[in-house]
């Protein structure tokens, strides 16, 4: 699981158009906005594309200012699933 979170800005003219195009990408809701053009977005690995392709994908919309990643949260789910799987294991002939 990956999670980031950004700060987007975007100029005050193309905000809305910019908030469109957000909201048409696979992996990434907007949790909230200003009204100076700021965004804030949630972006998560798809099995398409991992969060780092969507937030370059973010960087190249027409009316973007900036992309921030302002937060980053990354657990290996397969790792912890096999740790846990291993953990059962050896409690049954406990």
């Amino acid at each position: 699981m990956n999670i980031c979170g950004c700060l987007v800005h975007a100029s005050s003219r193309s905000v809305d158009s910019v908030r469109d195009q957000i909201n048409a990408l696979n992996g990434v809701e907007i949790h909230a906005d200003g009204e100076d053009g700021r965004l804030v977005v949630v972006v998560e690995d798809t099995p398409e594309k991992l969060a780092s392709e969507l937030i370059m994908e973010l960087h190249q919309i027409p009316g973007v200012i900036s992309v921030t990643l302002t937060y980053h949260h990354f657990e290996d789910i397969a790792a912890e699933d096999a740790v846990s799987t291993n953990a059962q294991s050896s409690q049954v002939g406990d």
